[in-house]
């Protein structure tokens, strides 16, 4: 009894010292300040370290890693260390008594200090979470998502593990209250998840992030990386992320804002107040980017919105940092070129330079955009050309993903003096039946280019050539034929443009809507809408059908998705049958959600209700007040410039509709500068067409002073023709009423806008505008006139002018084939005679 008391004791106190002994091991290696201080432990303590110093010890080394700035890392002295090797022995013999947490804890601090993706702990590790995750034993949420990331830091995004890790989120969602948890899961599964999965998700992340806690930004960062992985373009996200950005806008940095920026712009939305934002906190620390990483991303940024000092500033910089910019910088530099529309030719040169010793390391679809830059940006350099001409050949050689290869062929076509080898158009041919619409699109603006500039190099390249185009629509048709899903068929034609499809496909692509309407629901009508508006084509069934399913689910769909829809029918200038119903439906989902837009979008929104008849008080009161169109002043700085143009000019439409329309508004016409600025620089030279209808005109009415050509009226529209008829239709001379007259027979019209003041007509008498309408005014393969000519023969009307309209399809025809028949057409019309 005596003897098992001492044993019992010894063993008491052998584990007591231990015990004792290993947490003081612990507490040493956690208060290390230093890396080396670790191996030192490590290589003293080999044979007493539990798995628990192992995972604390590798942990302890990022840790210290984490505070320092990044330049100043040891990464790479800490992988090479004999002590660190032998913690990752260690810790692959140890890792099935290792803790659960631990073992993601472990992983993830061997991947932040940059493990190969291979390693072989790596491996033993993901391997032993994935064998507990199969037997049901389940990880904290905040262990998921780090072992979640550490999958995706690995590109393991499609690993059956990752399935698994998304079964799991999809059965615990609703207990997740933690964005940071969420935005994480989120981008480690998006490439295995279900559009319902993805719905719910997004759902969850727009309840946690209105949340009441403050969100911090890089959760946003991590949302908008979600949207971009699953190419999703969901504004309720996209608000309110962009929110959280403006509140830390003073905590963001170059490469977080770049970040941002790259990622807007792939989801293709922007926010001109995080613009402006960030060209002033850029503008003022703009000398503190001088390496080549940070001046490439403030270029990126700054460049497309810079006035013109500091845009010539960062081009010099540009030019004189070239020698340093890697591969990667050196195509930000070219894009951003090419956004800003600079052909800087010192900048170009220098940039053409450099990319010598870089073309070797590009990926392919690196060398098609730079391709495509070098080209728009009319670079001459023929050697730098030749290069990639020969890369690209090699390239589509052996390129076997048909996306790829109509890409390489795409940019071929571009390239000058480019003489086409059998061996490009056999490639094409052979990845026809598997290429998309836009696959094939490319290929055909290829093939027909080369065609038509005679670039083909033999007889037979020329005949294969006219054989594969055939070929070529064949494939289209059959595409479009079997196309039973309406989302995927509007997926395909996003990026299908250019004549081929125009001449070839359209119609049938219009007829299989048709045939698969019924597919049409809210989730759709905006990919629908955009298509309809891009191809200008007004088909009544189809924008039937959008009508009514926007009035039946007008609160599923986001105000700014509304804008569009609405855009297509204001543009088409087409009613639905219920016509009202539809526009006061959308107009008061719009006017309920005026904060949803920027401000221009709210002058693009309230031009389009205006060309449609519409005019909402609470909409027209808020954009024709002082300090919204000082915010808009300030906004327009930051916009490209084609946007800024765009709306400028809606912005002049709209304030002449209102005051045309609605004067009961009180709103003043200030748009009298902008018109004479724009008219007076404008080319003013009169085409043949005109010429010869006028004179037409004045053989009609019995001289050159009966008519006007190319008149301004007041709120500056231009009319083709004028002339005025008293009251018996004789026509009234301009020279009578002191009225100047243009210089018809010369070149140059001469546009005197003071001399356009309006004369008082004598009683009875009107003025009549003949307005000569091109297809450009009609919808696509119709006589429908669309919103724009329409709106201008309601406004001239208000003017006190009767609007003779004559459209092209009447003129060019064969019934109007020789002069007596012009004259009598124009006769009838301009006297009104039935």
């Amino acid at each position: 009894m005596l003897c098992l008391r001492q044993v019992s004791l010894f063993t008491l106190r052998h584990f007591q010292a231990r015990t004792l002994s290993s947490d003081l091991l612990l507490s040493q290696i956690n208060s290390c300040a230093h890396e080396d201080e670790v191996f030192s432990l490590v290589g003293r303590n080999k044979a007493r370290l539990s798995e628990k110093h192992i995972g604390i010890a590798l942990n302890m080394l990022w840790q210290l890693q984490k505070k320092r700035p990044l330049l100043l890392r040891t990464s790479d002295y800490i992988r090479n260390h004999s002590q660190f090797l032998t913690l990752c022995i260690l810790a692959e013999n140890k890792v099935e008594h290792m803790e659960d947490e631990a073992i993601v804890d472990t992983l993830y601090s061997i991947l932040r200090l940059n493990v190969e993706d291979h390693d072989s702990l790596a491996g033993v590790l993901v391997t032993e979470a994935w064998r507990r995750l199969e037997r049901q034993v389940l990880l904290s949420l905040p262990a998921l998502s780090k072992f979640a990331l550490c999958l995706y830091k690995q590109h393991r995004q499609f690993s059956p593990v990752i399935g698994k890790v998304a079964h799991i989120v999809d059965r615990k969602l609703d207990s997740i209250q933690d964005i940071r948890i969420l935005s994480v899961l989120m981008i480690s599964i998006s490439d295995v998840i279900s559009q319902s999965f993805r719905d719910r998700l997004l759902h969850k992340a727009g309840q946690l992030l209105e949340g009441k806690d403050e969100v911090h930004f890089n959760y946003a960062k991590r949302i908008l990386q979600f949207l971009q992985n699953v190419k999703l373009r969901y504004h309720p996200l996209l608000e309110k992320c962009n929110k959280i950005f403006l509140k830390s806008a003073s905590h963001l940095d170059i490469h977080s804002i770049s970040l941002i920026f790259g990622l807007y712009e792939q989801l293709g939305f922007d926010n001109a107040e995080l613009r402006l934002v960030a060209k002033q906190l850029l503008s003022e620390t703009i000398d503190d980017y001088y390496d080549p990483e940070s001046f490439a991303k403030l270029f990126f940024i700054l460049g497309p919105m810079a006035g013109s000092k500091v845009r010539e500033r960062l081009l010099a910089t540009a030019a004189h940092m070239a020698e340093e910019f890697s591969s990667h910088q050196v195509l930000v530099i070219l894009k951003t070129m090419q956004k800003m529309k600079c052909r800087n030719s010192h900048l170009l040169k220098k940039m053409a330079s450099v990319l010598h010793k870089h073309l070797d390391s590009y990926y392919v679809l690196h060398l098609v955009k730079l391709t495509q830059y070098l080209v728009v940006l009319r670079c001459h350099n023929l050697e730098l050309f030749a290069k990639l001409k020969m890369l690209l050949c090699g390239f589509l050689k052996s390129c076997v993903i048909p996306a790829d290869t109509a890409a390489i062929i795409r940019v071929l076509a571009m390239l000058p003096s480019f003489p086409v080898e059998e061996i490009i158009i056999n490639k094409a041919a052979a990845v026809l039946p598997q290429c998309r619409l836009q696959h094939l699109n490319c290929i055909a603006t290829a093939l027909v280019k080369w065609n038509h500039y005679d670039q083909l190099q033999s007889q037979n390249s020329s005949e294969l050539c006219v054989k594969l185009l055939q070929n070529l629509n064949d494939c289209g048709f059959q595409r479009l034929q079997k196309a039973n899903n309406l989302n995927l068929l509007l997926e395909e034609l996003t990026h299908v443009n250019g004549e081929w499809f125009e001449e070839v496909l359209s119609e049938e692509t219009m007829a299989m809507f048709q045939r698969l309407i019924g597919q049409i629901t809210w989730a759709n009508v905006l990919q629908l809408s955009f298509f309809l508006i891009k191809k200008n084509h007004c088909c009544p069934s189809l924008l039937d059908r959008i009508a009514s399913v926007t009035v039946e689910n007008i609160h599923k769909i986001h105000p700014f998705e509304t804008y569009f829809i609405l855009f297509l029918f204001s543009a088409l200038n087409y009613d639905p049958p219920a016509s009202e119903e539809f526009f006061e439906s959308c107009i008061r989902h719009l006017t309920s959600n005026l904060s949803c837009f920027e401000t221009h979008h709210l002058v693009l929104l309230g031009h389009v209700l205006a060309v449609a008849g519409y005019f909402p008080p609470a909409l027209i009161t808020r954009i024709f007040n002082v300090s919204f169109l000082s915010k808009l002043d300030a906004q327009l700085e930051v916009l490209p410039d084609t946007l800024k143009q765009r709306v400028r000019s809606r912005l002049m439409k709209l304030n002449r509709a209102v005051c045309l329309e609605c004067p009961e508004f009180h709103i003043p016409w200030f748009h009298e500068r902008y018109c004479q600025h724009v008219f007076r620089n404008r080319s003013s030279r009169i085409n043949p067409l005109r010429q010869h209808v006028h004179r037409m005109l004045t053989e009609i009415l019995g001289g050159s002073h009966y008519a006007r050509i190319s008149v301004l009226t007041p709120y500056y529209y231009e009319i083709d023709f004028e002339c005025i008829l008293d009251e018996n239709k004789k026509p009234l001379s301009y020279m009578a009423q002191n009225i100047a007259l243009d210089d018809v027979e010369g070149i140059h019209l001469r546009r005197d806008i003071k001399d356009e003041r309006r004369k008082a007509l004598p009683p009875g008498a009107q003025r009549i505008a003949l307005e000569f309408l091109d297809s450009k005014a009609f919808s696509k393969y119709s006589h429908h006139l669309k919103g724009e000519p329409a709106v201008k023969k309601r406004h001239l009307e208000m003017l006190g002018y009767r609007v003779v309209h004559i459209p092209h399809f009447e003129w060019n025809s064969m019934v109007l084939s020789t002069k007596g028949e012009q004259l009598e057409y124009l006769r009838k019309h301009l006297y009104g005679i039935q």
